[in-house]
């Protein structure tokens, strides 16, 4: 996964609350290869329905409150990645789905309720997001939105959850061997020692 720190692109409005993740890709597309993209099945009873406006070409969505609520399914992220979605902007999210996006790369950017009802009556419109100063600029106006330091942290660097453990891969070396020299007698013993050859023949 590569890192990102800013993004500029054409921002959709959907102006719903509680978007399910059964809404972001109905189950009876999840038996569908990854390797073929999920892109095609965003929100895809709802744009049959004629209740979107078009998202080709979007790069962020605006989204009401509780976006992400429902089951843990991560192809909801795949579906909104794979379609071309770098962000999604909202007052709140669901807790698993905002932690599934940012380990594949796509921004749960959390704002206001106040900034969420202006950018879904302006939308669509261009938007520009700043990871790292955490600001998003649209109409020359730069606001503030929410994001846990690790999650900054794990979208800037395209890491996931064992890329943040490894990064700590030498000091956790460190502290296996000062354990094992401290107290040798509570690791196993290495496999086919004198005493393991021993304890076999007594057994016999």
């Amino acid at each position: 996964m590569t890192g990102w720190t800013r993004v500029e692109g054409r921002a959709v409005a959907l102006p719903y609350e509680n978007i399910d993740t059964d809404q972001l890709i109905p189950a009876r597309f999840m038996s569908t290869p990854r390797a073929e993209g999920y892109g095609r099945f965003l929100l895809h009873d709802l744009r049959e329905k004629g209740e979107l406006p078009p998202l080709e070409g979007a790069k962020i969505l605006i989204a009401g409150r509780n976006f992400g609520c429902g089951s843990s399914r991560e192809a909801a992220v795949y579906a909104l990645v794979d379609h071309g979605i770098r962000a999604v902007m909202a007052a709140s999210f669901g807790d698993i789905f905002a932690s599934n996006a940012v380990n594949n790369g796509l921004l749960p950017a959390q704002i206001s309720d106040d900034l969420s009802a202006r950018l879904l009556e302006r939308c669509p419109a261009q938007i520009s997001i700043d990871l790292a100063a955490r600001t998003v600029v649209f109409e020359d106006e730069t606001h503030p939105f929410a994001l846990d330091e690790t999650w900054r942290l794990k979208l800037r660097k395209g890491w996931d959850d064992i890329d943040l453990t490894t990064q700590h891969g030498a000091a956790i070396r460190a502290f296996a061997k000062a354990r094992q020299d401290a107290r040798p007698w509570a690791w196993p013993a290495p496999e086919n020692t004198d005493n393991e050859t021993t304890r076999r023949g007594a057994s016999a």
